[in-house]
């Protein structure tokens, strides 16, 4: 039955490309979405689903209720864009300004809508009920994962999917690992109040400048000689903003930064270490401080279970050599949230272009993929959801019975 669905998805490929294309030629920011979550919907609601709109602000829940009884499945797409210039040589590169889909949400977006059609079109075989989360605001700090759940997209949900494609990895590879996969994603803002003096006269101020740039130094300590070195954290300090003439020293320097860690002990540490190290270096210079820590994402944690789930069927459908272990990575990603609720899997599949020159990072302004890799997702969508809802007994119920 799933090569049946496999085949209509190979089928509407070139209309989901298009829907594709659509999206990447007319980004629009986190917490901006207007026309996108507009387009999610009414394609949604041509395929005869029950449609939620401005789910916790800007979110789209598509409901599709099986014509058998069983579990619920939610699977998660996000579709909001980056304020990157598109540098990229290709007929539907951005169309607005400094505004680009360089991450793949798009892809992610036209993927998922792949597949609510194809099993919108086949009911009588659905054993159960498939949420459609399609979500805004991924890129910033709140996300908007946490706005959805707290406005009910994982009411009644058992278990939770989501992918993410990558464009390094080759075409059709998929990357998962249970437990920590992804770390907490906090941000800090430091502001150093100097004295402003003329540049020739150093001597008649405090200049924030060199109390900025030995602050930034002494950061760099709290991972080096701080941290459980056989604990994982990052402080990168990423904007550096004072001064605008060559010839005056400014009252005042902004820094802005960010922390990555896993370990929540970890995570506390380094908060207070950084407050503690930008108020003993101001004030050895005679500046002062404002210090402002945000806390972000948590850290994506899988389930074992049905991380365990993701792996076999992947296995099954591409091949083990296609599967590999991903090494946890620094980077956050706000579907913690859902794991914070409920059971699931977060995982990675492969888009690198065949040409190696036009490979680039995500978030780069020539970022691009493979739009074949949708049909990779969806197929592992599809098969992950219909062996959760044929299964008697899930990972995760054993998991916790084990425990007991």
């Amino acid at each position: 039955m799933k090569e049946k669905l496999f085949t209509r998805l190979e089928e509407i490929y070139p209309e989901l490309v298009d829907f594709r294309r659509d999206l990447h030629m007319n980004p629009e920011l986190s917490h901006k979405e207007v026309h996108t979550p507009k387009k999610i919907a009414e394609f949604l609601s041509s395929l005869g689903l029950e449609v939620k709109t401005e789910v916790g602000g800007r979110g789209v829940v598509g409901i599709l209720k099986g014509h058998k009884p069983g579990k619920t499945v939610a699977l998660r797409a996000d579709f909001d864009a980056l304020p990157i210039q598109d540098e990229k040589d290709v007929e539907y590169k951005s169309r607005v300004p400094g505004v680009m889909h360089a991450c793949g949400h798009d892809l992610h977006t036209a993927g998922l809508l792949g597949v609510a059609k194809v099993l919108s079109e086949n009911l009588d075989e659905l054993e159960g009920t498939i949420v459609f989360i399609h979500q805004f605001a991924e890129e910033v700090i709140p996300g908007g994962a946490k706005f959805m759940i707290e406005d009910g997209c994982l009411d009644g949900v058992d278990v939770v999917y989501g992918a993410h494609v990558s464009s390094i990895e080759p075409l059709g590879t998929v990357g998962l690992k249970e437990g920590q996969v992804m770390a907490n994603g906090d941000t800090f803002e430091i502001e150093i109040s100097g004295k402003g003096t003329h540049a020739a006269t150093p001597h008649l101020g405090i200049d924030p400048l060199i109390v900025g740039s030995q602050l930034m130094l002494n950061l760099q300590q709290i991972v080096s000689r701080q941290i459980d070195p056989l604990k994982s954290a990052v402080v990168t300090v990423a904007s550096f903003n004072g001064g605008e003439g060559y010839n005056v020293i400014p009252d005042k320097v902004k820094i802005k930064g960010t922390a990555r860690t896993f370990d929540e002990e970890v995570r506390d540490w380094v908060e207070k270490s950084i407050g503690k190290i930008a108020e003993s270096t101001c004030e050895g210079f005679g500046a002062g401080v404002n210090y402002n820590y945000v806390r972000g994402y948590p850290a994506v944690v899988n389930h074992p279970g049905e991380t365990e789930r993701v792996r076999k069927t992947a296995s099954n459908l591409f091949g083990e050599d296609m599967v590999q272990e991903m090494p946890p990575q620094m980077g956050m990603e706000d579907f913690a949230y859902y794991l914070k609720e409920i059971p699931g899997s977060f995982f990675w599949v492969g888009g690198a272009l065949d040409e190696e020159s036009k490979v680039y990072p995500h978030h780069h302004p020539k970022f691009n993929v493979q739009e074949e890799a949708m049909m990779y997702i969806g197929k592992l969508f599809i098969s992950t959801v219909f062996d959760y809802l044929s299964a008697k007994e899930d990972h995760f119920a054993k998991e916790k019975q084990s425990t007991k």
